[in-house]
């Protein structure tokens, strides 16, 4: 086991508590002066203090681990990235501020961000409505953030799923029938297909549930179960949107659809039972889909959510992008970040799935700051079923880090020892430190370009001085 130094953390538990160094010293049966180590670093975490500590406060072990030191880490990486390179603040002196002063750090990239959108703001001179520095971040971007800092899971929303699918019998095969047998007795609510648009709506007055019939029958189901989270456990969307976001907010409504989404995600596909068959089949996604009768975007979602505490699954990162590199979903428990600003990266495999649509496939990635991930990409279509009509087409990526990569069907036959083996890719070209890159699309912030009408090179956007 390696040790743990958590000093920021054990002080801020002992601050929020109004704890002076004495009581808590008492508490966990230690001397101050020992304590007093602990909280500058100087010692370890031991084994018997994370027992009291978390017997105590009731506080998970994983409040003292440095699990969220990459996501900040890559945070910080991409909100200073101009004043980082001017300023040539090393690597690891970023890795000790975001281990050892989280909330300096999230404040950093707070700032670093405002400044990103100050100038963006100034610099958008067509913009009618003139610069507004203080636009807030729009309703969506709040929902990522939202379920981006719970890493993906929502313990109290997963568990009342697991329960009702408990209660009404969810089982492979039978959800349409558990499912409209609930709606149904509990509430009402009757059922009614129908062609076109919308995909479904529900109607109070009459309650009828209107489905499309171009539904499939998992699409069917995950309608079914979002509307019964809606008119069974309001009170639960309710209490966990509220932690983060205030019933006034614009964002307020869209994060509660978004909570009945993920209800329903973990109702069809309840926790226990889903982390069982994923861990048995090595999480190989299709025979998922074929298990459980539900499309790959769903599968893979849901596997991104497999995070709860004493049954976690294995920590994946879910993207979903179209082919000009816009992503229309994001999540992730692990510490791969994705770009706020441009674009992702070419060199990334989750481009190539469009050029073989329904393959899966497979990369070894390495990010700059040399964390390597396993990716999996695959394109799917989805057509509103006529001849003629357009449909969309999105990759879906799913990666986890290397740690954890033997423990998915897919790294057979990799080597995943090897650094030389990985891709080496960025998080946009933008904010991207690798200044010797070919595929470059834009000049890396912060560098000042070397230009030389005389020379060329094959490096697009060469800097000053060799590169970092």
């Amino acid at each position: 086991m390696s040790k743990i130094y958590a000093g920021a953390r054990l002080r801020r538990l002992r601050e929020d508590r109004r704890m002076s160094q004495v009581d808590l010293a008492r508490t966990l049966d230690i001397s101050p002066s020992y304590l007093n180590q602990m909280e500058h670093d100087s010692r370890p975490l031991t084994v018997p203090v994370l027992l009291r500590l978390t017997e105590t406060f009731g506080v998970d072990p994983g409040f003292f681990s440095e699990r969220d030191t990459s996501r900040t880490l890559a945070d910080l990486r991409e909100a200073l990235a101009g004043e980082l390179a001017a300023a040539r603040v090393s690597a690891s002196d970023l890795a000790d501020l975001a281990a050892r002063l989280p909330a300096v750090a999230q404040v950093l990239v707070d700032l670093g961000r405002r400044n990103h959108q100050l100038a963006e703001r100034l610099a958008d001179a067509s913009n009618p409505r003139g610069a507004d520095p203080d636009t807030p971040r729009s309703p969506h971007e709040e929902i990522r953030d939202f379920f981006y800092g719970r890493r993906n899971y929502l313990d109290r929303t997963d568990r009342a799923a697991e329960r009702l699918a408990a209660e009404i019998a969810i089982r492979p095969g039978e959800v349409l029938r558990a499912l409209t047998a609930r709606l149904a007795e509990g509430h009402g609510v009757r059922l009614s297909s129908e062609a076109g648009e919308p995909l479904h709506h529900y109607d109070e007055a009459t309650r009828i549930l209107h489905l499309s019939a171009r539904l499939r029958p998992g699409q069917r189901a995950f309608r079914m179960a979002t509307q019964l989270a809606l008119l069974e456990f309001g009170d639960v969307l309710d209490r966990e949107v509220a932690e983060d976001i205030p019933a006034d907010s614009p964002a307020h409504l869209l994060a509660r659809i978004g909570v009945a989404n993920y209800f329903a995600a973990a109702l069809i596909l309840p926790y226990t039972a889903f982390h069982a068959a994923a861990e048995e089949v090595r999480y190989d996604i299709e025979r998922l889909t074929d298990r459980f009768g539900l499309g790959y975007e769903t599968v893979c979602h849901r596997l991104s959510t497999l995070q709860r505490p004493r049954l976690r699954g294995v920590p994946f990162s879910f993207v979903r992008v179209d082919r000009a590199g816009n992503m229309s979903k994001r999540q992730s428990a692990t510490g791969f970040h994705f770009s706020r600003a441009g674009g992702t990266c070419p060199l990334w495999n989750v481009y190539e799935a469009f050029a073989a649509p329904g393959r899966i496939h497979v990369q070894i990635a390495a990010m700059p700051d040399g964390q390597r991930y396993l990716w999996t990409a695959r394109a799917v279509t989805r057509h509103r079923g006529g001849w003629g009509e357009p449909g969309k087409t999105f990759a879906i990526g799913l990666g986890c880090e290397i740690r954890h990569a033997h423990r998915l069907v897919y790294s057979d036959g990799l080597d995943l020892d090897s650094v030389s083996a990985a891709t080496p890719i960025g998080m946009g070209c933008r904010v991207c430190e690798r200044l010797d890159c070919p595929q470059r699309a834009a000049p890396p912030l912060g560098q000042p370009l070397r230009i030389d009408q005389n020379t060329s090179t094959f490096v697009p956007y060469p800097v000053v001085g060799p590169p970092a």
